[in-house]
Protein backbone atom coordinates (compact mmCIF):
# COMPACT_ATOMS: atom_id res chain seq x y z
CA UNK A 1 0.00 0.00 0.00
CA UNK A 2 1.11 3.50 -0.55
CA UNK A 3 1.74 5.41 1.99
CA UNK A 4 1.01 9.77 1.70
CA UNK A 5 4.51 10.58 3.42
CA UNK A 6 6.34 9.55 0.91
CA UNK A 7 5.61 13.31 0.23
CA UNK A 8 8.40 14.31 2.59
CA UNK A 9 10.15 14.60 -0.81
CA UNK A 10 8.31 18.26 -0.90
CA UNK A 11 8.43 18.94 3.06
CA UNK A 12 10.88 21.91 3.03
CA UNK A 13 14.10 21.45 5.48
CA UNK A 14 13.35 24.56 7.54
CA UNK A 15 9.53 24.35 8.02
CA UNK A 16 10.36 27.35 10.33
CA UNK A 17 11.55 29.17 7.57
CA UNK A 18 8.52 28.39 5.46
CA UNK A 19 6.03 29.22 8.65
CA UNK A 20 4.26 25.57 7.87
CA UNK A 21 5.06 23.80 10.96
CA UNK A 22 5.21 20.38 9.23
CA UNK A 23 7.83 18.02 10.62
CA UNK A 24 8.43 14.83 11.93
CA UNK A 25 8.34 11.75 10.49
CA UNK A 26 4.77 10.33 9.63
CA UNK A 27 4.15 7.01 10.52
CA UNK A 28 0.70 6.22 9.54
CA UNK A 29 -2.41 7.79 7.89
CA UNK A 30 -3.87 9.17 11.07
CA UNK A 31 -0.97 10.98 11.92
CA UNK A 32 -0.62 12.25 8.30
CA UNK A 33 -3.90 13.63 8.49
CA UNK A 34 -3.76 15.17 11.74
CA UNK A 35 -0.64 17.11 10.76
CA UNK A 36 -2.06 18.20 7.13
CA UNK A 37 -4.81 19.85 9.31
CA UNK A 38 -2.68 22.05 11.31
CA UNK A 39 -0.90 23.33 8.30
CA UNK A 40 -1.85 27.34 7.77
CA UNK A 41 -3.58 28.08 5.34
CA UNK A 42 -2.63 30.97 2.91
CA UNK A 43 -4.48 34.43 2.37
CA UNK A 44 -5.99 35.35 -0.95
CA UNK A 45 -2.56 37.95 -1.48
CA UNK A 46 -0.14 35.31 -0.07
CA UNK A 47 -1.30 32.72 -2.58
CA UNK A 48 -0.79 35.27 -5.36
CA UNK A 49 2.30 36.23 -4.65
CA UNK A 50 3.62 32.23 -4.17
CA UNK A 51 1.98 31.49 -7.35
CA UNK A 52 3.65 34.75 -9.47
CA UNK A 53 7.13 33.84 -7.64
CA UNK A 54 6.78 30.13 -9.19
CA UNK A 55 5.62 31.21 -12.85
CA UNK A 56 8.67 34.12 -13.01
CA UNK A 57 11.30 32.67 -11.12
CA UNK A 58 10.45 29.35 -10.74
CA UNK A 59 10.41 29.32 -7.25
CA UNK A 60 10.19 25.88 -5.70
CA UNK A 61 10.20 27.02 -2.35
CA UNK A 62 7.03 28.29 -3.14
CA UNK A 63 5.76 25.83 -4.91
CA UNK A 64 6.37 24.15 -1.77
CA UNK A 65 4.29 26.65 0.18
CA UNK A 66 1.11 25.78 -2.33
CA UNK A 67 0.97 22.84 -2.54
CA UNK A 68 1.50 21.92 1.64
CA UNK A 69 -1.06 24.66 2.53
CA UNK A 70 -3.89 22.80 0.41
CA UNK A 71 -3.48 19.15 1.43
CA UNK A 72 -6.08 18.99 3.76
CA UNK A 73 -8.18 19.53 0.58
CA UNK A 74 -6.81 16.36 -1.49
CA UNK A 75 -7.64 14.72 2.18
CA UNK A 76 -10.92 15.74 2.15
CA UNK A 77 -11.78 14.88 -1.56
CA UNK A 78 -10.42 11.45 -1.11
CA UNK A 79 -12.95 10.76 1.64
CA UNK A 80 -15.79 11.21 -0.57
CA UNK A 81 -14.13 8.12 -2.63
CA UNK A 82 -14.26 5.59 0.13
CA UNK A 83 -16.87 4.11 -0.98
CA UNK A 84 -14.96 2.07 -4.17
CA UNK A 85 -12.84 -0.15 -1.23
CA UNK A 86 -9.43 1.38 -2.21
CA UNK A 87 -7.17 2.42 0.17
CA UNK A 88 -7.27 5.82 1.95
CA UNK A 89 -3.98 6.41 1.97
CA UNK A 90 -3.70 5.66 -1.83
CA UNK A 91 -6.23 8.03 -2.69
CA UNK A 92 -4.30 10.90 -0.81
CA UNK A 93 -1.45 10.15 -2.68
CA UNK A 94 -2.98 10.02 -5.98
CA UNK A 95 -4.41 13.32 -4.91
CA UNK A 96 -1.57 14.95 -4.01
CA UNK A 97 0.09 14.17 -7.27
CA UNK A 98 -3.30 15.81 -9.05
CA UNK A 99 -2.37 19.12 -6.73
CA UNK A 100 1.31 19.14 -7.63
CA UNK A 101 0.35 19.27 -11.12
CA UNK A 102 -2.46 22.04 -10.44
CA UNK A 103 0.17 24.19 -8.75
CA UNK A 104 2.47 24.03 -11.39
CA UNK A 105 -0.12 24.75 -14.23
CA UNK A 106 -2.01 27.64 -12.29
CA UNK A 107 -2.15 31.01 -12.98
CA UNK A 108 -2.77 33.64 -10.61
CA UNK A 109 -3.94 36.39 -13.29
CA UNK A 110 -6.86 34.36 -14.07
CA UNK A 111 -8.59 35.69 -10.78
CA UNK A 112 -9.63 32.36 -9.65
CA UNK A 113 -8.43 30.42 -6.02
CA UNK A 114 -5.89 27.74 -6.56
CA UNK A 115 -8.63 25.66 -4.27
CA UNK A 116 -11.26 25.55 -7.15
CA UNK A 117 -8.77 25.37 -9.94
CA UNK A 118 -7.15 22.16 -8.21
CA UNK A 119 -10.17 20.45 -7.47
CA UNK A 120 -10.68 19.34 -11.06
CA UNK A 121 -6.92 18.07 -10.94
CA UNK A 122 -7.05 16.09 -7.67
CA UNK A 123 -10.34 14.47 -9.01
CA UNK A 124 -8.83 13.40 -12.30
CA UNK A 125 -5.78 11.99 -10.45
CA UNK A 126 -8.39 9.68 -8.20
CA UNK A 127 -10.85 9.19 -10.88
CA UNK A 128 -8.11 7.27 -12.93
CA UNK A 129 -6.52 5.53 -9.85
CA UNK A 130 -9.86 4.47 -9.27
CA UNK A 131 -10.78 3.16 -12.81
CA UNK A 132 -6.89 0.81 -12.92
CA UNK A 133 -7.60 -0.45 -9.55
CA UNK A 134 -11.48 -0.97 -8.97
CA UNK A 135 -11.35 -4.01 -10.63
CA UNK A 136 -8.72 -6.66 -12.61
CA UNK A 137 -11.43 -5.28 -15.68
CA UNK A 138 -11.62 -2.48 -17.02
CA UNK A 139 -15.00 -1.16 -16.37
CA UNK A 140 -15.06 2.21 -17.86
CA UNK A 141 -13.22 3.55 -20.53
CA UNK A 142 -14.92 6.16 -22.63
CA UNK A 143 -16.23 9.58 -21.25
CA UNK A 144 -19.73 8.76 -21.30
CA UNK A 145 -18.80 5.76 -18.91
CA UNK A 146 -16.73 7.60 -16.96
CA UNK A 147 -19.65 9.90 -16.46
CA UNK A 148 -22.30 6.68 -15.22
CA UNK A 149 -19.28 5.32 -12.68
CA UNK A 150 -18.84 8.01 -10.19
CA UNK A 151 -22.84 8.68 -11.22
CA UNK A 152 -24.43 5.61 -11.06
CA UNK A 153 -23.64 4.87 -7.04
CA UNK A 154 -24.71 8.04 -6.03
CA UNK A 155 -28.35 7.90 -8.52
CA UNK A 156 -29.10 4.15 -7.38
CA UNK A 157 -31.58 3.81 -4.22
CA UNK A 158 -30.68 0.95 -2.23
CA UNK A 159 -28.69 -1.89 -4.02
CA UNK A 160 -32.14 -3.18 -6.06
CA UNK A 161 -31.85 -2.84 -9.58
CA UNK A 162 -32.77 0.41 -11.02
CA UNK A 163 -36.36 0.53 -12.28
CA UNK A 164 -36.78 1.34 -16.47
CA UNK A 165 -38.20 4.83 -14.78
CA UNK A 166 -35.20 5.66 -13.20
CA UNK A 167 -32.78 4.04 -16.23
CA UNK A 168 -34.63 6.81 -17.80
CA UNK A 169 -33.87 9.67 -15.82
CA UNK A 170 -30.49 9.28 -15.33
CA UNK A 171 -29.82 8.90 -18.61
CA UNK A 172 -31.57 12.08 -19.21
CA UNK A 173 -29.90 13.79 -16.06
CA UNK A 174 -26.37 12.44 -17.54
CA UNK A 175 -27.37 13.30 -21.17
CA UNK A 176 -26.36 9.15 -22.08
CA UNK A 177 -28.48 6.58 -23.92
CA UNK A 178 -30.45 4.38 -21.73
CA UNK A 179 -28.81 1.26 -22.75
CA UNK A 180 -25.28 2.36 -21.85
CA UNK A 181 -26.62 3.03 -18.18
CA UNK A 182 -28.12 -0.47 -17.90
CA UNK A 183 -24.75 -1.72 -19.23
CA UNK A 184 -22.75 0.13 -16.47
CA UNK A 185 -25.38 -1.05 -13.60
CA UNK A 186 -25.07 -4.47 -15.36
CA UNK A 187 -20.86 -3.82 -14.92
CA UNK A 188 -21.03 -2.54 -11.23
CA UNK A 189 -23.06 -5.40 -9.73
CA UNK A 190 -20.28 -7.91 -11.30
CA UNK A 191 -17.47 -8.78 -9.57
CA UNK A 192 -14.11 -10.28 -10.12
CA UNK A 193 -13.97 -13.52 -10.36
CA UNK A 194 -10.55 -15.61 -9.48
CA UNK A 195 -9.47 -17.83 -12.14
CA UNK A 196 -7.55 -20.52 -9.63
CA UNK A 197 -9.21 -21.48 -6.45
CA UNK A 198 -7.66 -20.95 -2.75
CA UNK A 199 -4.76 -22.99 -2.32
CA UNK A 200 -7.03 -24.30 0.82
CA UNK A 201 -9.58 -24.72 -0.72
CA UNK A 202 -10.78 -29.13 -1.41
CA UNK A 203 -13.13 -28.28 -4.38
CA UNK A 204 -10.80 -26.60 -7.05
CA UNK A 205 -12.53 -28.38 -9.77
CA UNK A 206 -15.07 -26.11 -9.38
CA UNK A 207 -12.83 -23.64 -10.24
CA UNK A 208 -12.82 -21.55 -13.63
CA UNK A 209 -9.38 -22.70 -14.23
CA UNK A 210 -11.10 -26.54 -14.26
CA UNK A 211 -13.50 -25.76 -16.98
CA UNK A 212 -12.05 -22.82 -19.44
CA UNK A 213 -11.39 -24.25 -23.22
CA UNK A 214 -8.65 -26.08 -23.15
CA UNK A 215 -5.65 -24.94 -26.31
CA UNK A 216 -7.69 -27.37 -28.70
CA UNK A 217 -10.59 -24.82 -28.67
CA UNK A 218 -8.48 -21.92 -29.66
CA UNK A 219 -9.66 -20.14 -32.46
CA UNK A 220 -6.80 -20.66 -34.74
CA UNK A 221 -6.45 -24.20 -33.53
CA UNK A 222 -10.30 -24.87 -34.52
CA UNK A 223 -10.18 -23.09 -38.27
CA UNK A 224 -6.89 -25.46 -38.76
CA UNK A 225 -8.68 -28.56 -37.85
CA UNK A 226 -11.46 -27.74 -39.52
CA UNK A 227 -9.25 -26.62 -42.73
CA UNK A 228 -7.36 -29.73 -42.03
CA UNK A 229 -10.50 -32.33 -41.99
CA UNK A 230 -12.30 -30.33 -45.18
CA UNK A 231 -9.01 -31.09 -47.57
CA UNK A 232 -9.09 -34.64 -46.39
CA UNK A 233 -12.53 -35.30 -47.32
CA UNK A 234 -13.71 -32.54 -50.36
CA UNK A 235 -10.16 -32.10 -51.19
CA UNK A 236 -8.85 -35.18 -51.44
CA UNK A 237 -11.47 -36.25 -53.29
CA UNK A 238 -11.46 -33.75 -55.98
CA UNK A 239 -7.98 -34.11 -56.15
CA UNK A 240 -8.14 -37.80 -57.31
CA UNK A 241 -11.12 -36.80 -59.54
CA UNK A 242 -8.64 -34.92 -61.67
CA UNK A 243 -6.41 -37.68 -61.96
CA UNK A 244 -6.65 -40.82 -64.80
CA UNK A 245 -8.02 -43.96 -63.92
CA UNK A 246 -3.97 -45.49 -64.11
CA UNK A 247 -2.81 -42.54 -62.10
CA UNK A 248 -5.39 -42.62 -59.56
CA UNK A 249 -5.22 -46.43 -59.19
CA UNK A 250 -1.45 -46.18 -58.12
CA UNK A 251 -2.09 -43.37 -55.48
CA UNK A 252 -4.86 -45.00 -53.45
CA UNK A 253 -2.71 -48.16 -53.88
CA UNK A 254 0.41 -46.49 -52.48
CA UNK A 255 -1.15 -44.11 -49.90
CA UNK A 256 -5.14 -44.60 -49.22
CA UNK A 257 -5.04 -48.22 -48.98
CA UNK A 258 -4.47 -48.92 -45.59
CA UNK A 259 -4.87 -46.07 -42.68
CA UNK A 260 -1.22 -47.54 -41.23
CA UNK A 261 0.53 -45.91 -44.77
CA UNK A 262 1.52 -49.96 -45.62
CA UNK A 263 0.67 -49.22 -49.35
CA UNK A 264 1.79 -51.33 -52.04
CA UNK A 265 5.04 -51.57 -53.07
CA UNK A 266 6.35 -49.94 -56.92
CA UNK A 267 7.13 -53.75 -58.16
CA UNK A 268 3.50 -55.13 -56.57
CA UNK A 269 1.86 -52.27 -58.87
CA UNK A 270 4.18 -52.62 -62.02
CA UNK A 271 3.98 -56.28 -62.24
CA UNK A 272 -0.29 -54.94 -62.21
CA UNK A 273 0.59 -53.12 -65.48
CA UNK A 274 2.91 -55.18 -66.77
CA UNK A 275 5.46 -51.81 -66.98
CA UNK A 276 8.68 -51.40 -65.26
CA UNK A 277 8.81 -49.89 -61.16
CA UNK A 278 10.51 -46.95 -62.35
CA UNK A 279 7.88 -46.08 -64.55
CA UNK A 280 5.54 -46.26 -61.90
CA UNK A 281 7.43 -44.17 -59.62
CA UNK A 282 7.35 -41.48 -62.63
CA UNK A 283 3.43 -42.15 -62.83
CA UNK A 284 3.30 -41.60 -59.25
CA UNK A 285 5.24 -38.86 -59.18
CA UNK A 286 3.34 -36.51 -61.90
CA UNK A 287 -0.08 -37.67 -59.62
CA UNK A 288 0.95 -36.44 -56.65
CA UNK A 289 2.35 -32.86 -58.35
CA UNK A 290 -0.97 -32.34 -59.94
CA UNK A 291 -2.84 -33.62 -56.41
CA UNK A 292 -0.78 -30.89 -54.58
CA UNK A 293 -2.05 -27.97 -57.38
CA UNK A 294 -5.77 -28.97 -56.64
CA UNK A 295 -5.47 -29.54 -53.26
CA UNK A 296 -4.39 -25.58 -52.74
CA UNK A 297 -7.64 -24.30 -53.41
CA UNK A 298 -8.31 -25.75 -49.66
CA UNK A 299 -5.42 -25.47 -48.12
Amino acid sequence: MKNPSVNTALMPTDTSALALGFSGTLGNIDAYISAVNRLPMLTHDEEISLAQQLRDKNDLGAAQKLVLSHLRLVVSIARGYLGYGLPHADLIQEGNIGLMKAVKRFDPDQGVRLVSYAMHWIKAEMHEYILKNWRLVKVATTKAQRKLFFNLRSHKEGLDAMTPAQVDALAKTLNVKREEVIEMETRLTGRDIALEAPTDDDDDKFAPIAYLSTEAQEPSKVLEAQRYDRMQSEGLESALSKLDDRSRRIVEARWLANDDGSGATLHELADEFGVSAERIRQIEAVALKKMKGSLAAFA
